[in-house]
């Protein structure tokens, strides 16, 4: 599943027009197919026409794994999950078979929701919290303080892996950028979230921070689904390097099942004595 890095390209890409085509920006919506009526989570396909046609983007954003367009006076939301990208291409071309919805804007351009196994959905809301209002803080925002996430995390009492995948507690987390940042930080993926201190939640978030920039910067990772371009999987430290030796001190690197989630990790670096 796509995470907050490869979110954030495609929102990079949608806004700066660099994905084949112009910026989406003041682009009018004309017309509209619905190919997969599931994928529409709400409202109906019927107020759903009514609604978007007519409406122009004005903004392209991301709250945590979701992408946003701001409308003239509504919001169209789009979760990725498993298979799903956006796509801008030109009217005349053919409807590949994956295709679930297309929004036709002026100019001669269209945006494609296209989704191979029909995980992804997409809302359009008067207001964006009725479907993010469950998120947890951005791990970028300055707002995050070290101090605020360390009370976070001692108030929690959870293994700390599953913790930093709850969406309700960090926003945009999945299973490779919490590998990563667990062993920058040096801390056991099991290690019970009330049990770690200041100065390690420090390095934590630090770490978290570090490893999202990396993946933004390489414009995300490019392993099981379909996004373009991308090249982090070129410089993961742990994540999918099971046997293969540790870049820090040589140990191989381990994997384990946390949460029904492959972990990696160095058992070294890593040291279940270093939890706390």
């Amino acid at each position: 599943m796509p995470e907050l890095p490869e979110v954030e390209t495609i929102v990079n890409g949608l806004r700066q027009g660099s994905m084949g085509g112009p910026s989406l920006l003041n682009r009018r919506i004309e017309n509209v197919q619905l190919f997969w009526k599931r994928s529409l989570a709400i409202p109906t396909p019927e107020e759903f026409y009514k609604e978007v046609i007519g409406q122009s983007i004005t903004a392209v954003g991301r709250r945590g794994k979701f992408l946003l367009l701001n409308l003239t006076k509504d919001y169209l939301i789009f979760h990725l999950r498993m298979s799903g990208d956006l796509m801008i291409e030109p009217y005349e071309a053919p409807i590949p078979p994956h295709h679930r919805l297309v929004l036709y804007l002026d100019e001669g351009i269209r945006l494609a929701f296209n989704d191979t196994r029909k995980f992804g959905r997409v809302w359009l809301v008067v207001d964006p919290n009725q479907v993010l209002n469950h998120l947890g803080p951005e791990p970028l925002d300055p707002a995050l303080t070290p101090l605020i996430f360390h009370e976070r995390l001692i108030h929690s009492h959870r293994k700390i892996k599953p913790l930093l995948l709850d969406q309700s507690f960090l926003a945009g987390l999945g299973n490779i950028y919490t590998d990563e940042a667990l062993f920058l930080a040096r801390v056991y993926p099991l290690s019970s979230s009330q049990d770690i201190s200041f100065p390690q939640a420090e390095l934590l978030l630090a770490s978290i921070r570090k490893v999202l920039q990396e993946g933004i910067h390489h414009h995300g990772a490019s392993i099981d689904w379909v996004y373009r371009g991308g090249d982090f999987q070129n410089h993961f430290r742990v994540y999918q390097r099971t046997g293969q030796p540790c870049p820090i001190c040589g140990t191989p690197i381990q994997r384990m099942v946390v949460g029904q989630r492959g972990t990696h990790f160095c058992p070294n670096c890593q040291s279940v004595l270093q939890k706390a």
